[in-house]
């Protein structure tokens, strides 16, 4: 072997060494076939399937909005101030049977489903105004 046959940077032979022997070239992409798209027509002139109407499901709780006129005619009843515990309490008793099954279960607060509905609806009433923010655990009109 001459001097030339060995590499300069690592001084081994060319055919032994990496610097002798640049990287492969990369394979080739693979080659794309075109998509040809296959238009699917139907050959009965039925008209479409009619849309299935599909009910939900049975409510499991009482919504909050049903509380809302409640709470304000018990406000309005009571001259437009009530304790908090005084008004949830009003609304069991005018709700009674008409509460659902699944408002006398617990919230994972541990609150009854019920009076989280109506503390909700409270907060739907204090921001369209129709009551305001009195002292704590006091609701009220405007």
């Amino acid at each position: 072997m001459s001097e030339t046959d060995y590499c300069e940077l690592c001084d081994l032979p060319r055919s032994q060494c990496i610097h002798g022997r640049p990287p492969a070239p990369p394979a080739p992409a693979p080659v794309k076939k075109p998509t040809t798209r296959v238009r699917k027509t139907t050959t009965s002139s039925t008209a479409a399937a009619p849309k299935v109407v599909t009910k939900s499901a049975p409510r499991k709780w009482t919504p909050p909005a049903a509380f809302a006129p409640l709470i304000l005619e018990i406000l309005a009843d009571a001259g437009g101030s009530m304790p908090a515990d005084d008004v949830l309490d009003e609304l069991e008793t005018q709700l009674g049977d008409s509460l659902l099954p699944g408002d006398f279960e617990t919230t994972p607060e541990g609150e009854l489903r019920w009076r989280y509905a109506a503390r909700r609806a409270r907060q739907t009433l204090l921001s369209d105004g129709q009551m305001t923010k009195g002292s704590p655990g006091v609701w009220q009109l405007p």
